[in-house]
């Protein structure tokens, strides 16, 4: 087991897999992210994030003998609180494997590196401070759940659209997103909130396509993550051209 302390060998070791590079948490300055580290066995490379969005994360990736094995050395040194976090079928398979290791939830990781279709709307902006806070109902009355949150550091920065729900209304934030927790590599969107009373306006599409503008021209690439039954976040997220892939999240157990 090798570990990694340069961005560069990350970056080689990962061979362009997203959910690594996000974990890695690059800076262009070419450091790893504050508290990251990564390791390599074989096949397998693991990068251990702490508290990236809510959660310590260990992004792995490789044949599951070697990262079952790396996942092992690396839980007995970082501790119970990291989460292994991959394709479906490895994480499947590490579990099967393991103990100490338990399946808890699957999503889909959704990616792509190509710039949105049409031009974002104009009525999408980027957040003042002031507005910022006006969203933080939005998510107190909608989206309570949301790892993203106006009112937490995560986020580098929200965008959204403003207006008034009616006739005489004040404006007020009425679809917004995070550019979240991204990385040198790898942009993140997150926080996607819409008011319900607005629902198949396009806002949310507007929204996410704006931001996804704004993070793949500046980090090449962009991620998110999105619940499988979300149906209609999935498709409106396909429609802006990113794929999808199911992904799994293992934590630690008794034996």
């Amino acid at each position: 087991m090798e570990e990694l302390v340069r961005l560069e060998d990350v970056r080689e070791a990962a061979a362009g897999g997203a959910h690594l590079l996000w974990a890695a948490q690059g800076r262009h300055d070419g450091r790893l992210g504050p508290g990251v580290r990564a390791w390599r066995h074989g096949t397998a490379l693991a990068v251990a994030s702490p508290d990236l969005s809510q959660r310590d994360r260990l992004a792995v990736d490789g044949a599951p003998a070697d990262v079952t094995h790396l996942v092992r050395h690396v839980l007995a040194d970082l501790g119970p609180t990291y989460r292994p976090v991959g394709p479906a079928p490895l994480i499947e398979a590490v579990t099967g494997a393991s103990p100490v290791l338990a399946p808890v939830a699957e999503f889909y990781w959704m990616e792509t590196s190509a710039l949105p279709p049409g031009s974002p709307s104009p009525g999408v902006r980027w957040l003042d401070e002031v507005q910022v806070k006006e969203a933080t109902s939005l998510f107190d009355r909608f989206f309570p759940d949301s790892y993203a949150q106006p009112d937490d550091d995560g986020p580098h920065r929200w965008a959204g659209i403003v207006g008034p729900l009616g006739d005489g209304a004040p404006p007020e934030p009425l679809a917004v997103a995070a550019d979240a927790w991204s990385a040198a590599d790898c942009g993140f969107l997150a926080g996607v909130c819409v008011h319900p009373d607005t629902r198949g306006r396009g806002l949310a599409q507007a929204v996410c396509g704006f931001v996804l503008d704004t993070l793949i021209r500046r980090h090449g690439r962009a991620a998110l993550m999105v619940h499988e039954d979300n149906r209609a976040a999935i498709a409106a997220y396909e429609r802006l051209g990113m794929t999808k892939r199911q992904f799994g999240v293992a934590q630690a157990v008794s034996p």
